[in-house]
């Protein structure tokens, strides 16, 4: 089934904190909308599948693994399965994740 979104309608920030939107959900994978609040942080983590992240607003900080990378509008990432993360919101940050499924 096609799934037609309007992305920018869908951002919304909650003051001090983050707004997790999902806009697909299949067995192939999920994509979700995040929206980060300047100042707000994931603390590190991992996922279980390889993952994208493509940065749609904003600044900030993205840590793979031990590298730091500074996002901005126009970033790509790829993440691996089981790779510690952690983000942080410089300027109010806007990302599309895509966890990949299988």
């Amino acid at each position: 089934v096609p799934v037609v979104a309007d992305i920018d309608k869908m951002i919304e920030f909650a003051g001090d904190g983050i707004v997790s939107k999902t806009v697909v959900d299949r067995a192939c994978g999920k994509v979700v909308l995040l929206c980060m609040s300047s100042g707000q942080s994931l603390s590190e983590h991992t996922a279980s599948s390889p993952a994208t992240v493509h940065i749609l607003q904003g600044t900030g900080e993205f840590r793979l693994g031990e590298e730091v990378h500074h996002v901005k509008p126009g970033t790509w990432l790829y993440m691996p399965a089981n790779l510690q993360h952690a983000v942080k919101a410089e300027k109010d940050l806007v990302f599309v994740l895509t966890l990949f499924g299988g």
